[in-house]
C-alpha cells in the first residue's frame, strides 16, 4: 500500500518563487503543495488550518518574518510540521534565529531542484538539514556573545554522548555515527535522545546550536 504524498505549505512573499517551488515539488509523485502564504501571519494561519508535513518558510517576509512565524507554529501546534527556512545567503543572521527557534534546517534559494526535493523528504522523515560549515560560521558570529561560560548541561553529558554530539555537529547521520563509534544504530539513537533531553532541544539542529551557545563545541573542538 503506497503512502499518501507529503503535504507542503510554501511561505514566500514573492509569487515567482512560490510558483517555481510548486512546479519543482509537484513534479514528484510523493509530494504535493497544499497551500501558499505571502507573509508570516498568513503562514501561521495556513499551517494551523492545513496541518502540512513540511513548510518551506522564507526567512525574510513583511510583517511577521519567518523566525517569528516558526516560533508561533512550533509553540502552538501539538504536532507541528517540520520547517525549512529558505534564504538567499548562508551567513544570514535570520537563519541562525530560525534554527534557534526550532527550524529543522535551511536551504539557499539557489539550491538545485534535486536538493530541494531531497531536503523535503529528509526533514519529513525526522532528520535535519545540517550544513556543518555554515552552522559553524553562523555560530562564530552569534554564539560567542551568548555563551561566556559552559552551560550546566555540558557537565551532565556522558563521554559517549559528548562523542555523539561532536559527530552530530559534523553532520553525520545515525548510521554514519554507528559505524564511526562501533556501536549499533539503536544505541546511537538512544544517545541522541538523551542529548536532546539534556540540551532541551526539539531536534538535532537545535542540539548543535545549543552545543555552540552552551560553550561545548567552542571549548571541546
Amino acid at each position: 500500500m503506497s503512502r499518501p504524498p507529503l503535504r507542503i505549505v510554501l511561505a514566500d512573499d514573492e509569487r515567482m518563487v512560490r510558483t517555481a517551488l510548486r512546479v519543482i515539488l509537484e513534479a514528484e509523485p510523493d509530494l504535493t503543495v497544499v497551500g501558499e502564504a505571502v507573509d508570516g501571519a498568513e503562514a501561521v494561519s495556513r499551517v494551523r488550518a492545513l496541518a502540512p508535513d513540511v513548510v518551506l518558510m522564507d526567512v525574510r517576509m513583511p510583517g511577521i518574518d519567518g523566525i517569528r512565524a516558526t516560533e508561533q507554529i512550533l509553540a502552538t501546534m501539538p504536532e507541528p510540521p517540520r520547517i525549512v527556512v529558505v534564504t538567499t545567503f548562508e551567513n544570514d543572521s535570520y537563519v541562525y534565529g530560525a534554527l534557534r527557534a526550532g527550524a529543522s534546517g535551511f536551504l539557499l534559494k539557489r539550491a538545485d531542484p534535486e536538493e530541494l526535493v531531497g531536503a523535503v523528504r529528509l526533514v519529513a522523515r525526522g532528520d535535519c538539514l545540517l550544513f556543518p560549515a555554515a552552522v559553524r560560521a553562523l555560530a562564530d558570529r552569534h554564539a560567542a556573545a551568548t555563551a561566556p561560560a559552559a552551560a550546566p548541561w555540558v557537565a551532565r553529558l556522558t563521554d559517549r554522548e559528548a562523542d555523539v554530539l561532536r559527530l552530530m555537529a559534523r553532520g553525520l547521520s545515525n548510521h554514519e555515527m554507528s559505524e564511526r563509534l562501533g556501536v549499533g544504530p539503536q544505541t546511537v539513537k538512544t544517545h541522541v535522545a538523551a542529548i536532546l533531553a539534556k540540551t532541551g532541544s526539539r531536534d538535532r539542529t537545535q542540539a548543535v546550536i545549543a552545543a555552540y551557545e552552551g560553550g561545548f563545541l567552542m571549548k571541546k573542538t
